[in-house]
Parts: C-alpha cells; structure tokens; sequence
C-alpha cells in the first residue's frame, strides 16, 4: 500500500478512504479488468447479423492488445494477479467465479446467434463453440506473458487444423 500511496501522490488518508486494504484495491483492479471485457463481449453479441467467429477472435486479440498496450498500466497482469488471488479469498473466488459464468454464457449467445444467421457453425452446437473461446481468452493472456502473443490468424488456422485432422490408422 505504501508503494501505491506514493505513486498516486495522494495522502494514505485519501487513498484508505477508497481502499481500506490491499485486498480491496487488488478487487477493484480485478473488477476493472473484467468489466473491460464483458463490455467488449456484450458489443459483439449486441451486433446484428452478429460477427463472425474469425471477427470474434480477432476482437479478442484486439481487446488483449488494447489491455497490454500501456507497460506502466497492463490490465491483463492485473487479471493473472487476480486469478492467483481468487484462489485464495473465498470472495474474490466467487465473484471471478459469477464474471466468467457470465462472460460464457454471453458466449453461448453469440454462438447461437451463428446458428440463426447461417453461418459456418450453423449444425455446431452453440456451447461447444463458447467453450472453445472461453478457452482461449486465458490462453491468449498467458501466451502474452509467457511466449509470443498469438494471432486471431495463427488460432484460426489451429483450430481448423484440429477440426479437420482424423486419427492416424
């Protein structure tokens, strides 16, 4: 707390005033972090006819670019910060629990609006597809910090790689 006191150049009264503890400012970080992409979500599943899959992926990109782009403020490290913490506060566990229920469900939405518009997923069942993007949300995150970040291309062309291989024999 001392730390972000003296960054924010206001009192340790002002700053207590908004965050009594450590655990409340990382909360809110969290909460700032999430929202950004359930706003970004909600965009796309609002649009008609709704995006499609390859737009999707790149949003996602783009969103995690605009996340990472100021070094001195990446909301994406605030997001592993948070999962770490999730694991340990039974409250922060349960609200990251209640976003990311939400954040696949809007994902389902999206998917099922592929099936009324015709697009390619058009027989693909609709969570199936929001499970597959949900599982790449943290993966871009962690690829971002810990290799290259990816491209929605190079996970376009994966994920049609795995869909079209067969097994060997």
């Amino acid at each position: 707390m001392d730390d972000i006191i003296a960054e924010t150049g206001m009192s340790s009264s002002a700053v207590y005033r908004y965050f009594r503890s450590k655990d409340d400012l990382i909360a809110a970080a969290a909460d700032e972090a999430l929202v950004l992409v359930r706003d970004a979500l909600t965009h796309l599943a609002e649009q008609d006819p709704p995006p499609s899959p390859p737009e999707v992926l790149n949003a996602l990109v783009a969103s995690l670019e605009r996340q990472t782009s100021a070094a001195d403020y990446d909301l994406s490290r605030i997001t592993i910060q948070a999962w770490g913490e999730s694991l340990r506060r039974p409250d922060l566990h349960e609200r990251s629990v209640d976003f990311y229920t939400e954040v696949r469900a809007r994902l389902t939405t999206l998917a099922a609006k592929w099936q009324s518009h015709d697009r390619p997923l058009s027989k693909t069942d609709a969570d199936a597809a929001a499970s597959v993007l949900f599982a790449l949300m943290p993966g871009l995150i962690v690829a971002h910090h810990l290799s290259k970040p990816l491209t929605a291309k190079q996970l376009l062309a994966g994920i049609d790689v795995l869909a079209n291989s067969t097994p060997a024999g």
